[in-house]
C-alpha cells in the first residue's frame, strides 16, 4: 500500500515540473489576470490533468511501474486510454500546456509546449518505442501497428479482435 503511494507521488514529479516549474519560471512569476482566456484554458487544463492521472494510474494498477525512466512498468499496458493513442500522457500535458498558453496569454508557454511535443516525438522515436519493442516484443509490435503515438483512435485497439 505505502509502496504503490510512493510510486504514485515520484509519478507526478516529471509532469509537474513540466505543467508547473517549466510555464512559472517561463513566465517570469508574473502574476495575470486574465479571465476570458482562463475561461478557454481551464477546460484544457482540466482535460489534460484528467488525462495525466488516468495515464499514471493504468501504469501503477497495469503496468506495476511507472511513467518514469528509473521506474519502468513490468507489463506492457495497452488497456485504458491507451486503447486509444500510444502516448495518452504526452497527450495530457501538451494539452495542460495549451491551455497554460491560453490561460495566460502566453506565447513563452506556447513555444515550450510545441518543443516539448518535438522533444518527446524525438526522445520516442529514439529511444522509447525501440526500447519497448525489446522489452515486449512482438506484442508491443502488434500493438504498434494499430495504435497511432498521437492521432487517437475512433474505436477503442483490442489485442484479441482482429481488425479489417
Amino acid at each position: 500500500m505505502m509502496k504503490n503511494l510512493v510510486k504514485q507521488l515520484v509519478s507526478f514529479i516529471l509532469p509537474i515540473t513540466v505543467v508547473v516549474v517549466v510555464p512559472l519560471w517561463i513566465e517570469d512569476d508574473r502574476v495575470i489576470h486574465r479571465g476570458l482566456h482562463l475561461l478557454f484554458g481551464l477546460p484544457l487544463i482540466t482535460a489534460g490533468l484528467t488525462i495525466m492521472a488516468l495515464t499514471i494510474s493504468s501504469f501503477i494498477r497495469i503496468g506495476k511501474g511507472t511513467l518514469a525512466p528509473w521506474s519502468p512498468t513490468k507489463k506492457l499496458v495497452i488497456r485504458g486510454l491507451y486503447r486509444y493513442v500510444r502516448n495518452p500522457m504526452i497527450l495530457g500535458v501538451f494539452t495542460v500546456l495549451l491551455g497554460e498558453a491560453l490561460s495566460l496569454w502566453s506565447k513563452n508557454i506556447l513555444i515550450w509546449a510545441v518543443c516539448f511535443f518535438f522533444i518527446n516525438t524525438i526522445y520516442f522515436i529514439t529511444s522509447e518505442e525501440p526500447g519497448l519493442e525489446q522489452r515486449f516484443g512482438d506484442e508491443y509490435r502488434e500493438y504498434k501497428k494499430h495504435v497511432s503515438r498521437w492521432m487517437p483512435r475512433i474505436t477503442p485497439y483490442s489485442p484479441d479482435q482482429k481488425e479489417k
